[in-house]
């Protein structure tokens, strides 16, 4: 009996999981089994590594050969486990060195004609495979560059299995068809990225206190709600929110390139995302569209993940059914997002700035004289966005149209958003410092008794909070949220702790338009 054995990558959620796959031939009925609990996609390999290994010049072993993937308790899905599975059957019909093939690690799809064709989710296998001590990937040629942004780890970058077949064997590499060259057309992610680049604060005419709304939020990661009517900018406003916002560090661009990877949302050519990401889906997206999810064993992230790190906006939200709002609710909480399916769990990340827009009725009339929607009408449409999700929004404002001194004022003095982001940067270098040896990042992230505990305020700062929570106006959670947002007030007037006028505005930002 011939054995050989090769090694693929297998996701779950964001993390890779090594997997080997061991081919062997024996006597028995010809054909080939695969075994160890494949997708569809991927049963269906045995068809497309047929093909291809016989439109690479090479024979197909005639007797009864099984493929094991293993562990084989581990859900594997997708096609990226063609080309391991082609090699590992070569290796065991003698065609290929055993020793050659063993410690590699082995990703793509193969086409009937033997290209070797880009997957999702290279840059989260490779970094599985590093970690689990493999130092030599075999990618798509079209997956190369994605591949390298992982450090210490040789990339083999190959289109066809011909060409790997040569590379394995040492021979000269085989003269291949070009490959056919597709309209360069940017992706939809590409296209807002550049559309986003053009974006500045200084576009904004008026709204003082949104823009103050916007700073704050974006110094300390608080979700924000904008309520106001049609036309007053809620919708400029959070467009650009992202402009305000610091570079990602090396560890956070690529936590976010990992999740774009696995959704095919990668940019060509440059694929590492160092700046903030920012998501907006229509209020007609599914659930799955936006928490995540998928048929079978095939769980995409949705847009909370894919916003990871950055800022998922919701426009029109009062619009969005079948409970998505409050599905919301205890991603904001966890940072991460937990999609059960028939035999598998995946978690994804999920550490976004929620920003909620709303018009403050159903008919959107532009002016209030124009509105004939009822106070109970008004309320009813409100109320779609429940009281526990408002509860976990730091930031609440009520825009009103611009005046026109406003817009006139605006002309020369609205401040850019190069401006704002330099004091931004100032704000959560001094969070950062405050919070050094932590694992929390921003102001929003670190729990409400780690904050309480390890940075107590001055009885004078509390007052404001401690009275309206006597009141009964504020709820425990809601007294966390705003001392968060008070902190982040401290950080953008340079001081070392929350003054009482700081938990002050954090009050009456956090009680908003519904006080």
């Amino acid at each position: 009996m011939a054995l050989a054995r090769t090694r693929a990558v297998a996701l779950v959620g964001v993390s890779g999981h090594l997997v080997d796959v061991e081919a062997a031939i024996t006597s028995g009925t010809p054909g080939l089994h695969l075994v160890g609990l494949p997708d569809t996609a991927l049963s269906e390999a045995r068809d497309r590594v047929r093909a291809a290994i016989m439109h690479s010049g090479e024979e197909w072993p005639v007797r009864h050969t099984t493929v094991a993937l293993g562990p084989a308790g581990l859900p594997k899905a997708g096609a990226g486990f063609d080309v391991a599975i082609a090699v590992a059957i070569l290796a065991a019909a003698g065609g290929l060195p055993l020793a050659d093939c063993a410690d590699l690690v082995m990703l793509g799809e193969l086409g009937l004609d033997g290209r070797i064709r880009p997957v999702p989710g290279v840059l989260p296998a490779v970094l599985g495979a590093a970690e689990a001590g493999c130092r030599t990937v075999v990618v798509p040629r079209a997956n190369q560059v994605e591949a390298e942004l992982v450090p210490d780890v040789k990339v083999i970058a190959v289109s066809s299995l011909r060409g790997l077949l040569c590379h394995l064997r040492q021979e000269p590499p085989p003269l291949e068809p070009d490959e056919p060259e597709e309209p360069s057309r940017p992706s939809p992610g590409e296209s807002a990225r550049s559309r986003r680049g053009s974006l500045d604060l200084a576009d904004v005419r008026g709204q003082a206190e949104a823009r103050r709304a916007l700073e704050v939020s974006a110094a300390g990661g608080h979700h924000l709600f904008l309520l106001g009517p049609p036309g007053c900018g809620k919708t400029m406003l959070a467009e650009r929110l992202p402009t305000l916002l610091p570079a990602l560090d090396r560890r956070m661009a690529l936590e976010v390139t990992a999740i774009h990877s696995i959704a095919g949302a990668l940019p060509p050519g440059s694929p590492l995302i160092d700046r903030a990401p920012f998501q907006a889906p229509h209020h007609s997206a599914t659930r799955s569209a936006i928490i995540g999810g998928g048929s079978g064993r095939q769980v995409r992230p949705g847009a909370i993940s894919l916003a990871h790190n950055g800022i998922l906006f919701l426009d029109e939200a009062p619009e969005y059914t079948g409970g998505i709002l409050d599905s919301l609710r205890q991603p904001m909480e966890s940072g991460e997002v937990c999609i059960d399916r028939s035999g598998v769990s995946t978690r994804f990340p999920a550490m976004f700035s929620l920003v909620l827009a709303a018009n403050p009725c159903p008919c959107a009339a532009a002016k209030v004289l124009q509105c004939r929607c009822t106070p109970s009408v008004r309320a009813r449409y409100l109320a779609k966005i429940s009281g526990p999700l408002l509860d976990r929004v730091d930031l609440k404002l009520e825009l009103s149209p611009a005046t026109r001194a406003e817009l006139r004022y605006d002309l020369e003095n609205a401040e850019s958003s190069q401006t704002v982001a330099a004091r931004v940067q100032d704000a959560r270098d001094r969070a950062l410092t405050r919070m050094s040896g932590l694992p929390w990042r921003s102001n929003s992230e670190i729990p409400g008794p780690e904050l309480r505990r390890r940075f107590p305020v001055s009885p004078e700062a509390l007052a404001p909070l401690e009275r309206a929570l006597q009141e009964g106006s504020l709820s425990a959670r809601g007294m966390d949220r705003a001392l968060r947002a008070a902190w982040t007030l401290a950080d953008l007037g340079g001081r070392d702790a929350p003054a009482p006028w700081d938990t002050a505005e954090a009050l009456d930002l956090w009680r908003g338009p519904r006080a």
